[in-house]
């Protein structure tokens, strides 16, 4: 099983601000990954963060628990995994690539909402170095189910990270992110539906407008998400769950243990 990123998926990447690269993890690791999230997400958080419990409006577009890594052994080895984060810094060309944060992402059955078009990086407290528009920070979404339409998979806009940096939307009370687009020929492309097998994953620019199915089955949709961005990237001082009270300084780029060199 190989892990370089072919020169057409780069080129995919690069040109439609995501990709979906299959099966970067066998069967073996796919079972140990999957008992791993089962097992922290069983218990209360010590150093990683839920987001949301069971009655929050927010519980029923996801149920997330922000850098399992910090409370699971399994967990970070699948976060901090070079594998990922050197396919990360081939699709992007960075020098290097720091983690930002993992998450899992459980789509819970019965209630279940669909997670509303957005971009990531308006949430993200990051300056982004200069480049070309792929070069900025990404995440890869590991599948731990097979996905589709009926538990939560995801869809793309091709090539919407050239529309730049838009207002970020509620994910609970979602605003029109087409209507900050309005008049980019990018907005006017057809969604594209990512369909995958469990193993699989997809990376995305954080600007790349993206939203994903609700979950209509009776059991959780199981993601690992991973948050990578490139060495050099500088932390502004915008409040986040992850940068908080962590003695970070506003206008010098991320680094350190919890922000760790991955590849």
């Amino acid at each position: 099983m190989g892990f370089v990123a072919t020169e057409e998926e780069v080129s995919f990447y690069r040109e439609n601000g995501f990709v979906e690269i299959d099966n970067v993890i066998s069967q073996d690791e796919l079972e140990e990954l999957r008992m791993a999230l089962e097992e922290v997400m069983a218990k209360p958080p010590a150093q990683s963060v839920q987001t949301s419990e069971s009655k929050d409006l927010y519980y029923r577009v996801l149920n997330q628990r922000v850098n399992t890594w910090r409370d699971h052994g399994i967990m970070a080895k699948y976060a901090l995994h070079e594998r990922f984060a050197k396919l990360a810094r081939q699709l992007t060309g960075a020098s290097g690539i720091r983690l930002f944060h993992d998450h899992a992402l459980l789509k819970m059955p019965g209630d279940s909402k669909p997670t509303p078009w957005h971009q990531d990086l308006p949430y993200w407290p990051m300056d982004v170095p200069e480049g070309p528009v792929w070069s900025g920070p990404l995440s890869i979404w590991l599948a731990l189910d097979d996905v589709d339409e009926r538990n939560g998979c995801m869809m793309f806009v091709p090539t919407s990270h050239t529309i730049g940096k838009l207002t970020g939307i509620s994910l609970v009370e979602p605003q029109d992110i087409f209507d900050y687009a309005k008049g980019s020929e990018a907005a006017e492309r057809k969604p594209v539906i990512v369909r995958m097998k469990a193993g699989s994953c997809t990376f995305h620019n954080g600007l790349t407008f993206h939203y994903a199915h609700s979950n209509t089955t009776d059991k959780p949709r199981r993601v690992l998400a991973v948050i990578y961005m490139p060495d050099g990237t500088i932390y502004t001082g915008v409040r986040h769950v992850v940068t908080d009270d962590k003695g970070l300084v506003a206008g010098q780029p991320f680094a350190g243990g919890l922000f760790p060199k991955l590849a």
